[in-house]
């Protein structure tokens, strides 16, 4: 007897477990059992499992018999002719959709000339193994698997046209690209996509070669020629907003200039960009600090007498203001109502990126990399026809990684610009190398994809063949203004009297375990000293006791708590950290004695 599961709990036995199966995929071929439930025979545990659950990864595959595809070419014909559907063919049986549980006990062929007598299923397309991003990557299966899957990841990071309406939108933390192209080198993914209608990159030279150390370890070198007439060229949008609120007992934000009277006003200059009814006017050119909306609050406690005498000093500020190294241009703002009624206010800022040093770009190969220097274009290496790459990308990243199509693209991408068509590389049916080659010949260049070129700064001819071609390269939404973030002095947390978290609040950059092992080793203890004195406190303690004494500041001096002030006590330079871990000791009843050697 076999054990039948369904949804991996046991409903019951049967005794022959390949006539079930066989049942239930002829029933659910025939329309008669749902198109999403599966099943698969495990002849070493002698159980049948059914899978009928939602959540489970579920893809169409031709079915085979006898050798042979079910999907003829009369369907064909009725499909281009739109008389049948993609729900025809699932009703038919021509197609069904196999979960990776009934996938293990199958035989899928890649192509239909590869079909055997026995193989079960075949691939509806190679390149429906890939999911929608993969499948835009060009000559993708020349690349490693898991530079495929890095290249997808780096595409859904890319800033380009996301959507038409973007002037009427407020969207959070978006980024635009002014000048998107359509890739030279596509995917029948990108058609299938209409992906010239949101671009995401732009169509660039490149050359392969080392640019004076600067593009070491992944960075590239960006031609600052090609910057000023608008490569890469964004602009970063983010939404500032605020609501008046309704709180118990009537009481409401109100959202105008601030009077002097109110608790936290700021001074006169940080509201200087409000209008009279508090909000900010179109084009104001903005910075940390600045006011964007001017609002007031009640007072967050009340006690039971001040709920009959609220007066206008009772109010507290509660404004949207710029956060630290924040800037921009005020772009669109719109006074509307929420859901309750409640007056909101929606400001729009936007600040114009240009590619800087630190910037993230990427190919649509996993190659991604930081500009590490702008090089002036009269110092751009050029060819013989005086072309000058817009990016120099590091020969380094190419032969550990192993990413072939990132130069056949190239190769591809110059095919492309010198015939004035798009190339085909979608993956596994993607136009020969070899063809790409030919054709790059006959255009009048090297078919290796490499040409002579001249030093900029010294005129020289470099004593190498350089590989320069074009290709699709996308600007990343990690830039480095949006992330850069340092600081000497600032605010500290109340609790532990040490500088505040992250890059908005101000933050300290933490100095952990491992970089105090790397100062250990170069021997710097002075600055291992300094580094670590961010809550650095003086605490008096009692030499008697060792218990930490109290400083009276009204009558400047020390006494300690158990001996009194008749005792010698002495100020002692200690993490507040450290003060704290005492108090902790103090509240487990144990007794934590300091005992003070070394006074001079």
């Amino acid at each position: 007897m076999t054990d039948v599961f369904v949804n991996n709990k046991f409903s019951g036995t049967i005794n022959d477990p390949k006539e079930f199966v066989e049942r239930i995929i002829s029933e659910r071929r025939m329309g008669k059992l749902p198109i999403s439930a599966n099943v698969t025979y495990f002849e070493d545990l002698n159980e049948v499992h059914v899978e009928t659950c939602s959540g489970r990864a579920i893809r169409p595959l031709i079915v085979v018999k006898d050798g042979k595809s079910t999907l003829t070419d009369k369907y064909i014909e009725q499909l281009e002719k739109n008389e049948i559907t993609w729900s025809d063919l699932l009703k038919q049986g021509v197609i069904e959709y196999l979960d990776t549980l009934e996938e293990e006990s199958t035989l899928v062929a890649f192509r239909e000339e590869d079909l055997t007598a026995e193989h079960t299923h075949l691939e509806i397309a190679p390149i429906t193994i890939f999911g929608l991003a993969t499948s835009l990557v060009p000559f993708g299966n020349f690349n490693h698997g898991v530079r495929l899957n890095q290249g997808s990841k780096n595409q859904k990071q890319a800033i380009g046209f996301y959507v038409s309406n973007f002037f009427t939108r407020l969207d959070m933390d978006v980024n635009l690209l002014h000048y998107p192209q359509r890739p030279i080198a596509e995917t029948i993914m990108h058609s299938t996509l209409e992906f010239n209608k949101h671009p995401t990159g732009q169509n660039v030279v490149v050359a392969i070669m080392s640019y004076q150390g600067y593009n070491m370890e992944d960075a590239i070198v960006i031609n600052k020629g090609s910057i000023d007439r608008g490569l890469a060229r964004s602009t970063y949008y983010r939404p500032v907003i605020s609501e008046e609120l309704r709180y118990s007992g009537g009481l409401i934000d109100e959202i105008g200039i601030p009077d002097k009277e109110v608790k936290g006003y700021r001074s006169e200059h940080d509201y200087r960009y409000l209008e009279e009814d508090g909000i900010i006017f179109p084009e104001a050119k903005v910075t940390e600090g600045d006011v964007i909306i001017g609002k007031t609050s009640p007072p967050r406690f009340l006690s039971s007498m001040d709920e009959y005498n609220l007066t206008t000093s009772s109010r507290r500020e509660s404004s949207m203001v710029l956060k630290h190294g924040e800037i921009g241009v005020v772009d669109f703002v719109v006074v509307t109502e929420n859901s309750e009624g409640n007056k909101l206010i929606q400001v729009r800022l936007r600040d114009n990126r240009i590619p800087e040093i630190g910037d993230k770009f990427t190919s649509r190969h996993g190659q991604k990399g930081v500009i590490s220097y702008v090089v002036p274009e009269q110092d751009v290496p050029f060819t013989a026809d005086g072309i000058k790459p817009d990016i120099i990308f590091s020969p380094h990243g190419i032969p550990s990684r192993m990413t072939v199509s990132h130069l056949i693209e190239l190769i591809g991408g110059k095919v492309g610009a010198l015939s004035g068509r798009y190339i085909d590389g979608t993956i596994f049916d993607s136009e020969k190398e070899e063809d790409l080659r030919q054709e790059l010949l006959k255009l009048g260049f090297r078919e290796n994809g490499t040409e002579v070129l001249y030093n900029g700064i010294t005129g020289e001819q470099y004593p190498v063949q350089i590989f320069i071609g074009d290709m699709y390269y996308l600007k990343l939404k990690h830039m480095v203004a949006n992330k850069i973030h340092s600081r000497a002095r600032g605010p500290i947390q109340l609790l532990t009297r040490q500088p505040t978290e992250g890059r908005a609040k101000e933050g300290g950059l933490r100095l952990g375990e491992m970089e105090k092992d790397t100062f250990v080793a170069h021997g710097a203890s002075l600055l291992l000293k300094e580094r670590f004195d961010s809550d650095k406190t003086i605490v008096p303690v009692c030499e008697n006791c060792g218990i930490i004494a109290v400083y009276d500041g009204r009558k400047e001096r020390s006494f300690c708590p158990i001996c009194g002030d008749e005792v010698e006590i002495s100020n002692v330079e200690v993490s507040y950290a450290f003060k704290l871990m005492l108090d902790e000791f103090k509240s487990l009843l144990v007794y934590p004695k300091l005992v003070l050697e070394g006074k001079y």
